[in-house]
């Protein structure tokens, strides 16, 4: 398989990009050749440092970088020759089957949407993630993409969502839940109520609503919100998993025998730390458009690049994009099947 990858693109490229690349084709065999799209001068120079050259690795030069605060709309079509539209553009001509970048996320979204297009039976396409709970690790749907969907969207969002838990997470019928006001079926607004009726038709394992106080409770494997809402909570889950480590580091530095406590227990931390740390995860996937395409941190580290390249390859190696085309055909079946067989009410009179 091939993967392009923007090595401009987040707050440390091109070093923590090429860094990454390069410990990903150690251990991914499978990726058969890797675009580092760039400036070449400074990519060179990177893997100069690193005192290896992977055969595998090709280098492609762009003269342009998105920044993180460029309006990705303007970004997009005025920068045609920047690292990430050069690194898409490698997918949507077919000489590439993924792209990944940690650059400007409204950039990504927007040129994927536009150059590689949705899949077959896709609407709009979401930004899924990977967050760690008690006892289980939840896809959430939509983190970014789409701020204005339609319930159909979200309905969308759970059938992807749930594949992407069964093929990336490993779970066998992952447990799908509308994120709303209150676990009552009756409670939301016309956009979720209207989710929850239509994925209650589907063959999903769809368990009904699920609200912020059973967010990390193993109650659901797959949650899905609108954009404004998922967004909202992922950044809401990074802030606070920040607080309670400064808080924990500061409470533990207040005597010594807490520091010693701490020594006793550093294996329990740092166990806390790999399931805490969002570089274990790989950064999200725009589900939905032809072609993969990965969103890292804009603060990646090599490791965090390293995973992410994993993912895109498991993504690959499994035909999602095939299998989501599947699955959407056998939901509008299942969703024709169903009105069709509602008892219609004639008028009299």
């Amino acid at each position: 398989m091939k993967i392009a990858v923007d090595a401009m693109g987040g707050d440390f490229a091109p070093c923590n990009i090429v860094a990454g690349a390069v410990d990903a084709l150690r251990e991914q065999d499978c990726i058969t050749r890797l675009f580092l799209v760039g400036d070449s001068a400074r990519i060179e120079a990177e893997l100069a440092k690193l005192g290896q050259r992977d055969p595998r690795i090709e280098i492609v030069h762009a003269s342009e970088i998105i920044a993180m605060d460029d309006p990705p709309v303007q970004a997009v079509r005025r920068k045609k020759d920047s690292s990430m539209c050069r690194a898409i553009d490698i997918v949507k001509h077919g000489d590439a089957d993924a792209i990944l970048s940690a650059g400007n996320t409204g950039a990504l979204l927007t040129a994927a949407h536009l150059k590689l297009r949705t899949l077959q039976g896709v609407d709009r396409p979401g930004l899924a993630c990977l967050i760690p709970a008690r006892g289980n690790v939840f896809v959430l749907m939509d983190a970014g993409a789409n701020l204005e969907p339609h319930p159909i969207n979200l309905v969308q969002y759970a059938v992807m969502g749930s594949l992407y838990s069964q093929q990336i997470v490993g779970y066998k019928r992952p447990r799908v839940a509308v994120f709303s006001l209150g676990t009552e079926e009756m409670k939301g607004n016309e956009l979720t109520l209207e989710a929850h009726r239509i994925l209650k038709q589907s063959d999903l394992n769809f368990i009904g609503n699920i609200d912020g106080h059973d967010l990390f409770a193993n109650v659901a494997d797959v949650i899905i919100a609108d954009a404004f809402v998922g967004n909202a909570v992922l950044k809401a889950c990074e802030s606070t998993a920040r607080l309670i480590g400064h808080w924990l580091k500061d409470e533990l530095k207040k005597n010594p025998l807490r520091m010693f406590g701490a020594l006793l227990a550093a294996g329990a931390f740092k166990a806390l730390k790999r399931k805490a740390d969002p570089d274990e995860y790989g950064g999200a996937v725009l589900l939905g458009v032809n072609g993969i395409c990965i969103k890292a941190h804009g603060a990646s580290s090599p490791k965090a690049i390293k995973n992410a390249l994993r993912v895109a390859a498991q993504c690959v190696g499994g035909q999602f994009n095939e299998h989501i085309v599947e699955e959407m055909k056998k939901l509008h079946d299942k969703l024709q099947q169903t009105e069709s067989s509602q008892p219609k009410i004639t008028a009299v009179g």
